[in-house]
C-alpha cells in the first residue's frame, strides 16, 4: 500500500512540480482522511529534513477514487508549503480561499463548511480520468482499511461537570474528586459552593 501511495504521489509531482517529496505513513485517523506535516521527518545521518504524507486507515475503505482525492488535498498543502503560502489557519483546520485556488489548480473541488472552510474534498471527473491507472492502483493495493476504533463511531462519553455556586452568585467548576474531598469556601462571601439548581 505505501509503495503505491509513493507512486502515485510521484505521478502528482510529475503534473505539478511544485508539490514537494514527502515520507509516507499510514495510520488511525478518527476522521482525518490525511495530512500535510512540513518538515516533520529527519534523516538519520544529516539534518535533511522530509514532509510527512499522513493517510488516515479509516478512509481506506472509500477505496481509490476518494484515496486519490486525499492525496491531492494533501499535495495542495505541499503546494502551499513549497510557495510559502500561509492556506490554513485554526492550527491548519480552517482551510482559507487561497488553499482553495491551489485546490483547483491541482484538479480537486472544494466545498466550503462553516467550520474547516473551503476543506470538504471532491474528485471531478476530468481528474479521475487523468490518474485513471493511480485509482485502479489504488483500488487494488487497498486490501485492508483501518476499523473505527468504538469509542469514535460511538462517541466519547463526555462527563459534563455541573456549576458549584455560592451565596453570592459567583459560579466555578469543580471535578467531583475535588468535591469529595472537602467543602470548597467562597472568598468573598466565606459560604461553601453548591451544586446549581437547574
Amino acid at each position: 500500500m505505501i509503495r503505491t501511495v509513493e507512486t502515485t504521489w510521484a505521478t502528482i509531482q510529475a503534473h505539478n512540480p511544485d508539490v514537494p517529496p514527502v515520507f509516507v505513513t499510514i495510520g488511525e485517523g478518527g476522521n482525518t482522511l490525511g495530512h500535510f506535516w512540513a518538515n516533520r521527518w529527519k534523516h538519520r545521518t544529516d539534518d535533511q529534513r522530509v514532509h510527512e504524507l499522513f493517510l488516515g486507515g479509516e478512509g481506506l475503505e472509500r477505496g481509490g477514487s476518494d484515496t486519490l482525492g486525499t492525496l491531492l488535498h494533501e499535495a495542495a498543502h505541499g503546494i502551499a508549503n513549497h510557495r510559502e503560502i500561509k492556506d490554513t489557519s485554526r492550527q491548519g483546520r480552517y482551510h482559507n480561499t487561497r488553499f482553495k485556488a491551489l485546490a483547483e489548480e491541482i484538479g480537486i473541488h472544494v466545498e466550503h463548511s462553516k467550520s474547516l472552510g473551503w476543506s470538504t474534498t471532491t474528485l471531478p471527473d476530468h481528474t479521475a480520468k487523468k490518474y485513471a491507472q493511480q485509482i485502479d492502483d489504488l483500488d487494488a493495493a487497498i486490501t485492508h482499511y483501518r476499523q473505527a476504533s468504538l469509542l469514535f463511531r460511538l462517541g466519547k462519553e463526555t462527563k459534563k461537570v455541573p456549576a458549584l455556586v455560592c451565596g453570592c452568585g459567583r459560579k466555578i467548576r469543580a471535578s467531583k474528586k475535588s468535591q469529595d474531598f472537602g467543602p470548597i469556601m467562597c472568598g468573598v462571601c466565606r459560604e461553601e459552593f453548591t451544586e446549581e439548581d437547574l
